[in-house]
């Protein structure tokens, strides 16, 4: 019969072969680094990585062109967006919603008219452009470290590659000397998307050197008039199949070639194209001739246009308006929480009344 210490020795020696065979599953199993320049992965996610969103809050359509499905939510709820989590408790965010009610409700008939709504989306609307503004303020100083006020598209790039995980020096320093750079395809892509838009924003005389205040049209190209354009310019080129710059529902709604691979993903994006044909048809195509132009576009796609709020007020009214008075009461809010704040409210009438 084997003694206790013969036992632990073996043991020790089992637990010393597994760590030895975990250690080299780990080597082999970390990827291989084939760039000179590079400190981690090109395609891992820098938290601080100085790029235009592809998310703009606040604004119905993404750069993409797809629709913005929070947008509901964000011009309602503003800042308190992020209050409303999935894992929230009902009865605080009942409390929460009250509050806001009786923010919009400025006449204190405990109920929310078009008018009404559309002045607290404005209001929404620019809160998010402040927030945006804050941001960039953050980010220009990270890429203007000398604090001249301006920045460079060569000092742009170098923050942008190391925020990808090159080396900021040695791409710095290859920038200067006029070297090549190696930078993989996905990589240079967005780079020479980045610079077009980079030009854009340059505002006459064009210096190829950016100020805060156009790079914050590069960043948040809702903010210009000029960028705004160049948007829709981007979402037109990207849209527009037959190449008249203009678009008609069936390309509005197409699908990207590849999306849709078998029936069962074509039921999944049934929503996805009622979503869009309902906003082409309702919204965006102002006169209802069956094309959206480039014009008409520009003006759906301008958050700070109040026709446009105006008539958002009134969709989002109409979502919830069960007895038909084109207004809101709380009750309405609470039932249809879910549209609102994206927070699904239980029990909403039994507490509405002793807690407002």
């Amino acid at each position: 019969m084997m003694s206790r210490q013969a036992f632990l020795c073996s043991l020790g020696s089992l637990y010393l072969s597994l760590l030895f065979v975990f250690l080299l599953m780990d080597v082999y199993a970390r990827p291989a680094n084939n760039s000179a320049l590079k400190e981690k992965p090109a395609d891992s996610k820098d938290e601080n990585e100085i790029l235009p969103p592809d998310h703009l809050n606040g604004v119905k359509m993404e750069m993409d062109g797809h629709l913005n499905k929070e947008f509901h939510q964000e011009v309602f709820l503003g800042k308190e967006m992020e209050e409303f989590e999935e894992d929230s408790e009902p009865r605080k965010n009942r409390k929460k919603l009250m509050v806001i009610f009786s923010k919009v409700d400025i006449n204190n008939d405990k109920k929310i008219g078009a008018k009404e709504m559309q002045r607290w989306i404005m209001e929404k609307t620019d809160e998010h452009f402040q927030e945006a503004v804050e941001e960039n303020k953050m980010h220009f100083r990270a890429v203007d470290p000398d604090g001249d006020g301006h920045v460079s598209w060569d000092e742009y790039k170098v923050k942008f590659l190391a925020s990808k995980g090159f080396n900021e020096k040695e791409i710095a320093e290859k920038i200067r000397n006029n070297e090549e750079l190696k930078i993989d395809e996905e990589t240079q892509e967005v780079l020479d998307n980045l610079k077009d838009r980079w030009y854009q924003a340059d505002n006459p005389p064009p210096d190829l050197l950016l100020n805060e205040e156009e790079f914050l049209s590069f960043l948040h190209p809702e903010h210009s008039r000029g960028m705004l354009k160049f948007m829709v310019k981007e979402i037109i080129r990207d849209l527009d199949q037959d190449g008249d710059k203009k678009l008609t529902l069936s390309e509005f709604i197409s699908l990207p070639v590849g999306t849709v691979e078998n029936q069962q993903a074509q039921d999944i994006d049934d929503d996805w194209v009622k979503d869009r044909r309902k906003e082409f048809e309702e919204v965006i195509d102002a006169n209802h001739d069956g094309i959206v132009t480039m014009e008409e576009l520009e003006e759906y796609m301008d958050p700070m246009n109040e026709y446009n709020a105006l008539n958002e007020a009134k969709q989002m009214i109409a979502v919830a308006d069960e007895n038909q008075n084109h207004h809101l009461e709380l009750e309405e809010i609470l039932k249809y929480s879910e549209y609102f704040t994206g927070s699904k409210l239980m029990d909403y009438a039994r507490n509405v009344h002793e807690e407002f």
